[in-house]
Formats: C-alpha cells, structure tokens, sequence
C-alpha cells in the first residue's frame, strides 16, 4: 500500500498541473527570419508543463509554417525536416519532428512547469526555392499518453458498454456486441485513445479561425464564411451580425473574385483587433466541413469519441454520470453571469465544483461562447477548473466538440489520416478518409455547449453521438487531435 506522504505529493502534483495549464492560450511567436533553409523564431506561451506523476504527461505547441508565393501571392504549407538534429532548441525546449513533416511538436525537455519566455527556435523547412513571406503558427496541445482506458459509464445516454479499451481493442477492433450503444463492428483501424496522440488544449478560437481565413484564395474564403469576401469593411462574416459573440469581420474587402478579403475580430464594434474584441472566445458556428478544413490546413485530424471519452476520462476508474472534470459537480456560467467581456481576463469569478458553460437554453436573447480556459485560474484544481484529465479544456460545454463516430457504418472507416495542410480548390479538406464535407455522414456530436442541459455534458453521454449533421449552429465549434 501507497503510504499517505505518497498520495499527498501526487494529489498536489495534479493540483500543480491544473492551475499551470490555468490561463487561455497566449502562444507568441515573434521575431521570425529565414536564412537559407532555416526559419527562426521566439516561442513563448504560458502556464506549461512537463509532469511525471499522474497524469503524467506534457503540454507542448504544434508549430507549422505557411509560405506566400511573392509573384502569385498563394499560400503553401512548408514541409519541416524529420530528422530531429535538424532544428535546434534554446533550453528549456525541444523540437520534436513527425514521420509526414507538415510541423513539429515543441515542449519543455525536461520535468518541470510554468511559464515559458520568448526562447529561440530554428526549424529547417523543405519548399522549393523562390522567394516569399512567411507565418509561423502555433496552437496548444496535450499529450495524451498510450494507455487503457474505461469505456461507457451505464446511466449516460445511449452510452456504449462499460468495457475498457486496451491493447487487445486496438489491434483486434471491438466487436458490435462487445462496445455496445448501437453501432456496428470497430475496426482495429479505428483510433480508440489506446495509442498516444495530442488534443487542443483548447476549442479552436475566433483569432485561430481568423489566421485560417487570412491564409486562403478568394475561392475558399467564399466556402468558409456566410458571406462574400467582398462585402463591405466591417461587415460580420460568421451571422452577418454581431451575434452570439463572434465578432469575425471583414477588415479589406476582396476584389475581382480574386484577391482574398482580409479579416480581423471586431467584437465590440469599434477599432479592429483591440484586445477586447475576443480573439480568445471559443469559434462557433462551425460546420463538419468548416471544421475538417480548419484541421486539414492545420495538419491536424478529428478526434473520435472514443478518443473524446480517454481525453476526459484518462486512466480514472469511470463514476456514473461524470463530467469531464471526474466528479458529478455542475455548475451553469454563462455570457451574462461573468466578468471583463470580450477582455484578454474574462472571468467567471464564483470559484466552485464543476463550472462550465451550460444550460442557457435556446430562448434567453444575446448569449454565445466564452473565452477558451475561462474557468482555470491559478488557484483552480481540476474540478473548479473544468478540466479534461489530460488537461484539456472545455470538453464539456461552450460549444459542441464535433467528432468522428463510432457508431456509424461511415464513420467506423476513418483510421486517423492527419491532414497535409492543404486544401482543395474551393476551401474543403481534401481527405478521402474522412467523414465527408458534403454531407458531413460519419461525424457527430459530443461534450453539449452553452444551451444544452447538463446530461448532454457527461463524458459518455452518446444522445448525439451519430446525430449527422452538414449545416452550421450557432454553437457548434470543436477542436482536433493529432
């Protein structure tokens, strides 16, 4: 038996981990200059960690590089090195590249948590000669140790059988009998959250969606907004009004069905892009095919909600009804009950159990997503926090996380192709394997949002797991897995 010191150090150990990864994102990369080859730049972002105790795992910034064709002014995705003693790191980081080389993974390199300060790196990318702009781009990401895992809670709607999920399930799929919930066979192909991966720390944010926007042709940007990139400075691309607290807009207009608008955030109608105009709330209103694009650009993938159910759950024991912070807590904030909107700061300033943004109901006049990390402060543990076991946020409310089904013949295909960073010719992800941006068949929901009751929030709710969905809600978001 483990003695009390033991358990003591690894319960202020987790309590560490969460208010470490408390504030929302505030990834800086600055002071980029190419040589030849090599790209360098400053990296910084805050409240990070590299843990060896439960949950023992990292977070870390998944960077890729854009490059503009000066002549044709066209964006391409820039392919990084693979081998590892291509890039250098100033302590306290690492590059880690990947097998495909669309960007490499940058963490602490040794155990350890806090801020990270303005740290040089140089990454050596593989584009053919010419001459270009260049952005480097960042976003947050946990690790996601290879693991078991318990599957299912048995009071959760259409909730699949409590199983656990293990090496046997991944290499030998799980049949339709065994996972249960309604669904057919699971392949071994099937990502399941037994083997490691990386999730957004966070739900994709209107600034995130901004960059995306800004790196596209005119054709694509026509594909992913709700209105024409030429329509007039100003102009609100995502409702065509400032509502449900998106505040996208259109900075430049686009010109002759050629040259892309430009776009900005402009949430409290006034000077684009102050720091109030809510770069950092959670992006709605996105559809399957606006977010399989956002991630294929990225070089990202969606999640499955197997991999949803191991984010939040990790290797806890399952509690009937959990949310995603492990306990039955639940406690409703909402745009009209915090503090400092559209600020860098918002907050929810009431510090209890189980907060998240949940049950606002579809009849309650203005109302909209919060600021990604809203509820994790530097005195917040996992529950107070709303935090995923692996240090996720939001998995449960804001907006809905849309995923890859289990539980749907068309779904069931998908075996965890990432994106290459590159989109087809009007704006859609280009990859076959996935659920598709037409009809959006194999995808679903998971996680409720901020009108949804509190069961649709619990971590194996499944009421609409295989709901199949084209279109785009005014509280549909998500985020993606790697």
């Amino acid at each position: 038996m483990k003695s009390k010191n033991y358990l003591s150090k690894i319960a202020s150990a987790l309590f560490l981990l969460f208010a470490c990864n408390a504030f929302a994102n505030n990834v800086e990369i600055t002071g980029t200059t190419v040589s030849g080859s090599n790209i360098t730049f400053d990296i910084s972002w805050e409240n990070s960690w590299n843990a060896n105790v439960a949950p023992a795992n990292w977070d870390a910034v998944w960077v890729f590089v854009k490059y503009q064709d000066c002549n044709t002014r066209l964006w391409a995705h820039a392919g990084l090195s693979t081998i590892a003693g291509d890039h250098s790191a100033v302590s306290p980081l690492q590059v880690d590249p990947v097998t495909d080389g669309r960007g490499v993974f940058i963490r602490r390199s040794a155990l350890g948590g806090g801020n990270i300060p303005a740290t040089s790196i140089t990454l050596k990318m593989t584009i053919p000669a010419g001459t270009y702009n260049y952005k480097v781009f960042g976003i947050e990401m946990v690790n996601v140790p290879q693991s078991a895992f318990e599957l299912g809670d048995g009071v959760s709607a259409s909730t699949f059988n409590s199983i656990t999920v293990n090496a046997s399930s991944q290499s030998g799929g799980i049949t339709a009998a065994t996972i249960g919930g309604g669904g057919p066979t699971v392949p071994a192909a099937f990502p399941m959250g037994y083997n490691a991966f990386y999730c957004m720390k966070y739900e994709i944010s209107q600034l995130q969606y901004v960059e995306f926007l800004n790196s596209l042709t005119f054709a694509q940007q026509q594909t992913r907004i709700t209105t024409d990139p030429t329509s007039a400075v100003g102009t609100y691309v995502t409702f065509g009004s400032n509502a449900y607290r998106n505040g996208i807009v259109i900075e430049t207009p686009g010109n002759n069905a050629a040259i892309p608008a430009v776009f900005g955030c402009d949430s409290t109608n006034g000077v684009f892009n102050n720091n109030n105009d809510g770069q950092n709330v959670a992006m709605n209103n996105l559809s399957w095919a606006d977010l399989a694009a956002y991630l294929d650009w990225a070089a990202l993938r969606p999640m499955t909600e197997l991999e949803f159910e191991k984010v939040c759950r990790g290797t806890m024991p399952r509690v009937a009804g959990e949310y995603p912070w492990g306990d039955t807590n639940i406690n409703a904030f909402y745009s009209t009950t915090i503090l400092n909107a559209f600020q860098p700061g918002e907050i929810a300033n009431a510090v209890v159990n189980g907060r998240c943004a949940y049950g606002l109901g579809s009849g309650s006049g203005i109302y909209g997503p919060l600021r990604v990390g809203l509820f994790a402060t530097a005195s917040s543990g996992r529950s107070s926090a709303g935090a995923a076991y692996y240090g996720a946020m939001e998995m449960g409310g804001n907006v809905y996380e849309r995923v890859v089904s289990a539980g749907n013949a068309a779904g069931v295909l998908f075996t965890g192709v990432v994106g290459d960073g590159t989109l087809t010719a009007i704006g859609d992800a280009n990859q076959t394997n996935w659920p598709s941006s037409a009809t959006a068949v194999g995808s679903g929901f998971k996680g409720g949002d901020y009108v949804t009751q509190a069961s649709a929030i619990r971590i194996s709710d499944r009421s609409s797991a295989t709901s199949t969905v084209a279109t785009r809600g005014y509280s549909y978001g998500g985020r993606g897995v790697r």
